[in-house]
């Protein structure tokens, strides 16, 4: 460790240095004197659990990334606080990675060893080597650290964007890939230098994709007048390697004389099977012919390729539910309506397939028959506003082509002005959450919303997609789409691992492009609201120019040098590599055929025939950023010993309030700080830094004299 240059201090600078010493000193003796009270006043009430939190937060999130390792975490403003709870007592590590391997992840590093906690920032780079290197920006905050007899519990924040690109991985509204690590082992006692890692390699766990800026979910009460129904598939056999299964099965709900609510829907697993093998179950509403509905809803089941396989009028989606998302629970002012009267019939659509099939492997009693479905709550009491679903997208189809060997491929589905100001009321529509789906080679959705010629901000937006989470993602606020309003769902694919063409389909070797939105107040006039390139743009963007209509299979005409050919050649032998760039502009401005369907699968009035085309946007939205240039006072060469002592309970080693720098890292570091920055030259300065020092630490001692004070009466 180098030695730091040399600071000359001027008198004043003198007086801080000690005035701020002498207070530590004294707020560190009675801090020791209160920790004493305290241990002795609860040392027989705290449990082992590291569930225990020292200064409890009302957190946000709580998640579990496996059986031994909890997060939580609470957003204010642009700071992200986060709460480790890990059961072990070596070191511990948690962070982002890019796409779910380790290397060039961000990632925090912490251990508590012989009464001090070590925590630093660090990342990993690009080549291959999986120990985490010291920043030389120190952009994650510890806030405490300690051991119990089972647990080490760190508690650190950060800046939601550091704006430390090199280093940091920016926590946005994307879906975030947590990395996490844990080893039984400490580094040797006092080593902060990066090498000194037991078994880095071998302590990662496989990332989990979590959205970390969503609002809070709901707390759902189960109250008495909420109703429970368990709608579930009967001895589905389940598909082999990776095939997709789809899986229809018909409910008939009669019981329901007058209108209530669905408020919250969640899967349920038949077995440890099931968790690997269920993609997304659907539930939809039906109308049509009763006499073929009661049939069905007499079946067992049979398989589909979609509801609108089934010659039945079930358009109108109910609830979703995706692989990754544990349930959803409506917003209190809002509930999807279920009536007898409107809708008696329901079919609930179960895409299986089995992402990773070693996974089932390590169940020796694999269960061949699914039982899974979902469970829906209703109640009779009923909400402010009645909830709808609308599918934005790329209808399943196979004109919606993907080239193979491409980083970024667009496509976009259009929901045209003509179908919103046919079906949107006068005062538009709420939305209030949304689910993007995409299938294996998607990494990028975006929900646009045009009014006339200018773009608003995107509903939502994820550049880092995930196919193993697709959940419904509540907004910060509704956002209102008013009737005339154009909708665009942008999908961005990366096919470089592929070398055939991909199509779009509704299984998991085909290509999906669909936003859900959830809003109120409902209409039935829209529940689906697709598009899907016309033939003349797809033949077009194949350098096609005419086909032989006479032939069977169809066969190229024109131009010459493709004469004779079939499509299906045609598609193979395309010079994607060289061509790609034409493909891709005449499929966007080309045009496209819009699909408008309401409740009944009855197409919106004027749409039949209608052929769409892109907006000329005159106005866009860009994102900023307000990240300035960082200044960096450590590297890796001259990196301080970042460690933090903690007190230690008498018996317990339990939970301790607070972790507080050492003299070296916290008096001398803010010495050396203010001289560079101002030479310890303004009297007011100093004066306004040791009253607000004061104050916070008298703050402090007073919170924590009540506490103890409280604790020794109980």
């Amino acid at each position: 460790m180098t030695t730091p240059p040399e600071v000359k201090y001027t008198s004043t600078s003198l007086s801080l240095s000690s005035l701020i010493t002498c207070f530590i000193s004294c707020f560190v003796i009675v801090s020791c004197l209160l920790e004493g009270l305290c241990v002795t006043s609860k040392a027989n009430a705290l449990s082992q659990s590291a569930t225990l939190s020292l200064d409890p937060l009302l957190w946000d999130h709580v998640v579990d990334l496996n059986e031994d390792f909890r997060i939580l975490w609470k957003i204010i403003n642009q700071d992200i606080t986060f709460e480790i709870q890990a059961r072990t007592l070596g070191y511990v590590g948690f962070g982002f990675s890019p796409d779910g391997n380790f290397a060039g992840s961000d990632i925090a590093i912490g251990w508590v060893d012989k009464g001090q906690t070590y925590f630093q920032d660090r990342h990993i780079k690009r080549n291959g080597d999986p120990e985490p290197i010291v920043d030389p920006s120190q952009d994650y905050i510890l806030m405490w650290g300690y051991e119990n007899r089972t647990h080490t519990v760190l508690r650190f924040r950060r800046k939601l964007d550091t704006c430390d690109p090199a280093h940091d991985i920016a926590i946005t509204n994307d879906t975030m890939r947590l990395l996490y690590m844990y080893n039984e082992r400490d580094p040797p006692h006092g080593s902060v230098k990066p090498g000194h890692l037991p078994n880095p390699a071998s302590s990662f766990r496989p990332y989990r994709p979590i959205v970390l800026t969503q609002r809070p979910h709901i707390q759902f009460k189960h109250e008495e007048y909420v109703r429970i129904l368990e709608l579930r598939n009967e001895d589905v056999e389940l598909p082999g390697a990776d095939e997709t299964l789809i899986w229809c099965k018909t409910f008939k709900l009669d019981d329901m004389k007058r209108k209530h609510h669905l408020i919250r829907y969640e899967p349920i697993y038949d077995s440890p099977a099931s968790v690997h093998n269920l993609q997304h179950i659907t539930l939809r509403e039906c109308h049509g012919m009763h006499q073929e509905l009661e049939e069905m809803a007499r079946e067992q089941g049979r398989q589909c390729m979609g509801a609108r396989d089934i010659p039945l009028a079930c358009n109108a989606i109910v609830a979703s539910w995706s692989r990754g998302s544990n349930s959803f629970t409506f917003p209190d002012e809002t509930g999807y309506p279920m009536e007898s009267r409107q809708a008696k019939y329901y079919l609930m659509e179960t895409h299986y397939n089995n992402l990773q099939p070693d996974l089932t492997q390590l169940h020796a009693n694999r269960q061949m028959a699914d039982n899974s479905g979902l469970k829906i709550y209703f109640t009779h009491v009923l909400r402010r506003h009645d909830a709808g679903v609308l599918s934005i997208g790329m209808d399943p189809n196979w004109r919606h082509i993907i080239p193979p060997g491409q980083s970024q491929v667009i496509s976009e589905g259009h929901c045209i002005e003509d179908c919103t100001a046919y079906a949107f009321p006068m005062d538009g529509i709420h939305i209030f959450a949304v689910m993007m789906r995409t299938h294996l080679i998607g990494k990028e959705i975006k929900l646009r919303q045009i009014r006339q010629t200018e773009e608003l901000p995107p509903i939502v937006h994820d550049s880092n997609i995930d196919v193993a989470y697709q959940d419904f993602r509540r907004l910060t606020a509704p956002v209102r789409a008013l009737p005339g309003d154009r909708l665009i769902a942008e999908c961005i694919y990366d096919s470089s691992s592929r070398k055939a063409i991909t199509l779009g389909g509704l299984t998991m070797k085909e290509e999906s492009c669909i936003v859900l939105m959830l809003y109120y107040p409902r209409q039935n006039k829209l529940t689906t609201c697709h598009s899907l390139p016309s033939l003349p743009t797809v033949l077009h963007s194949l350098g096609i120019e005419q086909l032989a209509t006479d032939s069977n299979p169809v066969l190229i005409s024109a131009p010459p040098e493709l004469a004779g050919m079939t499509l299906e050649v045609r598609l193979l032998s395309y010079d994607w590599r060289n061509q790609f760039n034409e493909f891709q502009e005449a499929t966007r401005r080309g045009s496209f055929k819009p699909l408008c369907w309401g409740v009944k699968n009855r197409v919106v009035p004027g749409t039949e025939y209608l052929e769409g085309y892109s907006i000329n946007v005159t106005k866009t939205y860009k994102k900023q950023r307000h990240c300035k240039h960082k200044r960096l006072f450590v590297t890796e060469e001259t990196m301080p010993d970042i460690s933090f002592p903690v007190l230690h309970e008498i018996d317990n080693n339990n939970v301790i309030e607070g972790a507080a720098r050492s003299s070296q890292n916290s008096a001398s570091e803010t010495v050396h700080g203010l001289s560079k920055a101002q030479g310890y030259s303004q009297t007011i300065t100093t004066t306004t830094l040791i009253l607000t020092t004061v104050y916070l630490l008298l703050q402090h001692l007073s919170r924590r004299w009540w506490q103890c004070w409280r604790l020794h009466l109980t």
